[in-house]
């Protein structure tokens, strides 16, 4: 059976795509890959890409000379989970805490991993994890 090796993009959709560039870029950091009026996409960490639509602008099928793209969107609160060094989690709480964002809750996981979890400005439930969380991470 052919395998699956990892996820290379997360979507999320928000309602101000200026807000959410500035939350993402400017607040956690990530290094943005394309603009579009409907769309930015940054990298996370050299090993994934998030992807922000604005929430309605992909309902239809998108053409371009290479292709198409099926229609897509989504509407509620999501989740994602970001990857962090251990020894940066006290770091992120204090950036975090620096730009007024509040950390909604912190878990202890068995295996020895820490999370943080707090949202972005859409209401996504955003979640900073270090090692020891899963069997694989």
């Amino acid at each position: 059976m052919p395998r699956l090796h990892r996820i290379v993009e997360t979507a999320l959709y928000v309602d101000d795509l200026e807000r959410a560039r500035t939350f993402y870029e400017d607040q956690l950091g990530l290094e943005p890959l394309i603009k579009t009026g409907t769309l930015f996409a940054f990298d996370v960490g050299a090993a994934s890409v998030l992807l922000l639509f604005q929430r309605g602008a992909s309902l239809a099928t998108q053409n371009s000379a290479g292709g198409s793209i099926p229609p897509h969107d989504g509407s509620g609160p999501l989740h994602i989970a970001f990857a962090i060094d251990a020894e940066e989690f006290d770091a992120w709480e204090s950036r975090l805490d620096q730009f007024g964002i509040a950390v909604e809750g912190r878990m202890e996981w068995p295996r020895g991993g820490r999370s943080l979890y707090f949202r972005d400005p859409d209401g996504h439930l955003l979640e900073l994890v270090t090692p020891g969380v899963w069997r694989n991470y």
